[in-house]
């Protein structure tokens, strides 16, 4: 059961029950933040998606709505309500969204109700019958939708077989009327790369950025580039998150301008342990998005994360000695956000260590590594989920100090490094007692310049 969980998040949206996995229609409306999410309401793995929703009048504390769309009675499995986006269509709430009807992935749209709780399909669904003729596709499913003068454009994510990942671009002057306009991108952005899932295309800083999910790499990725003539050419290619734990992330902008990203966050444990549970799948902290002036993403938490903080911890500058583990005895918790900035000075390896055991035989440990420049996550001796390091490059400029925001929430320890690193791990501890934080530094001398932490209220409730 959900309530006897101890690793359902306390702060991070997490569904009642059942499964979770992509964030999908993200948008603000009447003043309100609504977020609808791959569901099956059914058990706690995937099948039968529908549509869950929840809204928030802050992007932190969520209530759980009725169920949007879902499959037609007797589907199969592997059919249902997948991945899109919802707009303001001059006044009326529109999903645009693929639904699978007997393994055919198609396009579909629904209209809502001014409180976007009732949703009806349209009886002229769906709005486009297909992939493009002549082409030899890997997928056609998941949508972005935007304004673009008094047009419509959208792209729907694929892959044509050997040629890579894919982007269709279409523009209409409804969103039942569709012309294809050709290939936004198509390539490679990894090893074998066959699908991207979830596009999320938006200008930013003078250029657009493409986000995308691509598989088999199972990770997301942004390209940033100009869009000209309907065609997008990267320029630059980044992380949006170093671990396959977080997938399939969406942005959208609210009504203080703000470009804001969320992403499931998946289990790292069992199927049988997630269906023990009851539950599976959380969604990340929201991030705002900007573009730097060197072509990458800006990725920090909505400061509206600050309104969770009660009890302050915090250090004087020190050093920290070589090959010490410097327990802070004051700090500890499952549920807590640390900022800290560190000097790595000599030191190899630097870094936090979160979720220990007193004897330290269970831990979470994250790292920055000088040399070759990177951060990891080391949950070799986390607990009973996945014992593998997801990691993401961070190559620290002469001078530059390592800024860290981390945040804790059970089984979830997410990281935000020098505005522009992030990395997400899904953990399971499995003593009552892996609440310990400590400072080390390894080969070396580090210099720790500030260190506040806070422990963090649960709004998210068990059951």
């Amino acid at each position: 059961m959900t309530s006897n969980d101890r690793y359902r998040p306390g702060y991070h949206f997490t569904p009642p029950a059942g499964w979770m996995n992509d964030p999908n229609g993200l948008i603000q409306w009447h003043g309100r933040y609504h977020m609808f999410y791959q569901h099956n309401p059914h058990e706690a793995r995937w099948g039968f998606i529908h549509w869950g929703h929840a809204v928030s009048n802050d992007l932190i504390r969520w209530t759980d709505l009725p169920i949007a769309l879902a499959p037609e009675p007797g589907s199969p499995r592997g059919d249902g309500c997948w991945s899109g986006v919802a707009v303001d269509d001059h006044g009326i709430p529109t999903l645009v969204y693929t639904e699978v009807r007997n393994g055919v992935q198609l396009p579909y749209i629904a209209t809502g109700s001014d409180d976007l709780v009732t949703w009806r399909k349209h009886p002229r669904n769906p709005v486009i019958p297909g992939p493009p003729e002549g082409l030899e596709v890997s997928g056609f499913r998941d949508h972005c939708v935007w304004r673009e003068g008094d047009e419509w454009r959208q792209i729907i994510g694929s892959g044509i077989v050997g040629q890579g990942g894919a982007c269709f671009l279409y523009r209409g002057r409804s969103l039942l009327e569709w012309e294809y306009l050709g290939l936004l991108c198509v390539g490679s952005v990894g090893e074998n790369d066959e699908m991207w899932e979830c596009p999320d295309f938006f200008a930013s800083g003078g250029r657009h950025v493409l986000v995308l999910s691509p598989l088999p790499l199972n990770q997301a990725v942004y390209l940033v580039g100009r869009y000209q003539a309907n065609r997008f050419t990267p320029e630059v290619h980044g992380t949006v998150d170093g671990s396959a734990d977080f997938y399939a992330p969406q942005s959208f902008v609210d009504q203080q301008g703000r470009r804001i990203m969320v992403g499931w966050l998946r289990e790292a444990r069992s199927e049988t342990a997630q269906l023990n549970a009851g539950w599976s799948g959380a969604m990340s902290l929201p991030r705002l998005i900007t573009l730097r002036a060197d072509g990458r993403l800006r990725m920090t938490p909505a400061p509206e994360v600050e309104t969770l903080r009660s009890a302050h911890i915090t250090h004087a500058p020190h050093d920290l000695a070589p090959d010490t583990v410097a327990a802070l005895d004051e700090l500890h918790g499952d549920m807590i956000e640390i900022a800290t900035t560190i000097d790595p000075g000599t030191a190899r390896r630097v870094g936090i260590t979160l979720l220990a055991s007193p004897n330290r035989e269970e831990e979470t440990r994250v790292i920055y590594e000088r040399l070759p420049g990177r951060l990891l996550i080391d949950r070799t001796r986390s607990g009973s989920g996945s014992s593998d390091s997801p990691s993401v490059a961070l190559s620290l400029d002469p001078g530059e100090m390592l800024d860290l925001r981390i945040f804790v929430d059970r089984s979830i320890v997410e990281v935000f490094a020098n505005g522009h690193a992030c990395l997400t791990a899904r953990v399971y501890p499995t003593r009552s007692d892996s609440d310990g934080v400590a400072l080390f530094a390894e080969n070396g001398i580090a210099h720790l310049i500030s260190f506040d932490a806070w422990l963090l209220s649960a709004v998210m409730k068990r059951s």
